[in-house]
């Protein structure tokens, strides 16, 4: 969604659908309250009676894996989604109900933006895909660990690069250039910041064994970006990078609309 507009609230009430069919997810309803931040997310999923079928088809977001054995687990240390057609729904669900309670009690300081990038596409382009929150103080933990921000990502790695290149942007993250797809954090709202290169990028780097042993997945959740309009086409913000995810070129300012 671009920048419209710089006023301190902009409400607005979106549906998106997810391409599952009746056998898992009839849809995916996304009622979303938007500040400039983009930190309000409440998903509703409506579920229906035979959410257990199996199919071996790509259709929907997580569907074409052969796996059933990776199912959602709040007490678990990754927020995962399994073979099962329809699958991410949930997990989504929950990840972004539990950003939006993370965020609330802490605010920006407990989040980071996340980006994607994929060099069998364009090495050069990341994209913006949503936002990640931790839990900050141990009295709020499941676990018994403070989360740093790789571990609020690798847990829910295969969740949000699932819904980057299934939903968000296929054109440029699936396929033929799924493979190798990184992800990346900036700090907290930092939008405009990246737009103007005024701010660098963070690999993020380990796998899920590089969780530590008092992690919880309850204590992290996970704001999915969302397209309207014309982005659905010609899709959202991206922003260029080098390899160490420095601003390819120097800042500059951008007109505002007030």
């Amino acid at each position: 969604m671009n920048f419209h507009s710089t006023s301190p609230l902009i409400s607005l009430i979106l549906i998106i659908s997810f391409f599952v069919d009746s056998s898992s997810f009839s849809s995916l309803k996304c009622v979303r309250l938007e500040s400039f931040s983009r930190c309000k997310t409440i998903l509703l999923a409506k579920k229906s009676k035979d959410k257990g079928k199996k199919v071996s088809g790509g259709i929907g977001f997580g569907g074409g894996q052969k796996s059933d054995t990776s199912k959602i687990s709040i007490d678990g240390k990754v927020r995962n989604v399994s073979g099962f057609q329809g699958s991410g729904t949930k997990p989504l669900r929950v990840a972004a109900n539990t950003f939006d309670r993370i965020r609330q009690e802490y605010g920006k300081e407990c989040c980071s933006d996340i980006y994607v990038r994929s060099p069998l596409n364009d090495k050069n382009i990341f994209w913006f895909v949503g936002k990640i929150a931790r839990c900050l103080k141990e009295d709020d933990l499941e676990g018994s660990s403070i989360p740093t921000t790789e571990e609020a990502v690798i847990s829910q790695k295969r969740l949000i690069l699932e819904y980057a290149k299934r939903e968000l942007r296929p054109q440029n993250l699936s396929g033929p250039f799924s493979d190798g797809l990184e992800l990346w954090y900036a700090p907290a709202d930092s939008e405009m910041d990246a737009v103007q290169n005024k701010i660098s990028f963070t690999k993020v780097k380990g796998s899920i064994s590089s969780l530590s042993d008092g992690f919880r997945v309850a204590d992290v959740g996970y704001n999915p970006e969302i397209y309207v309009g014309d982005e659905v086409k010609k899709g959202g913000l991206r922003v260029a990078r080098d390899d160490e995810g420095h601003p390819l070129k120097g800042t500059f300012q951008v007109n505002e609309i007030n």
